[in-house]
């Protein structure tokens, strides 16, 4: 798979995982799901920049989604 792609996709689920873990810890439950998808994030986000030349700078990620998001249209 292409490390850009699962770059992205990485960083949604991170992003999504986020008020999951917020509202099960608000509601005094525990964060199951949410840390488990959290981890899964994580992992995709540090294959992805292990396997990409250069990892990716801070400044190109924006670019980077662009780039997957116009490849699905």
């Amino acid at each position: 798979m292409d490390p850009d792609v699962l770059f992205v996709v990485g960083l949604a689920l991170g992003v999504l995982s986020i008020p999951a873990v917020v509202s099960s810890i608000s509601r005094g439950e525990r964060p199951r799901i949410a840390t488990i998808s959290l981890m899964i994030s994580g992992a995709m986000l540090v294959w992805a920049i292990s396997n990409k030349p250069g990892g990716y700078p801070v400044e190109a990620i924006p670019a980077v989604v662009a780039k997957v998001l116009r490849g699905f249209t």
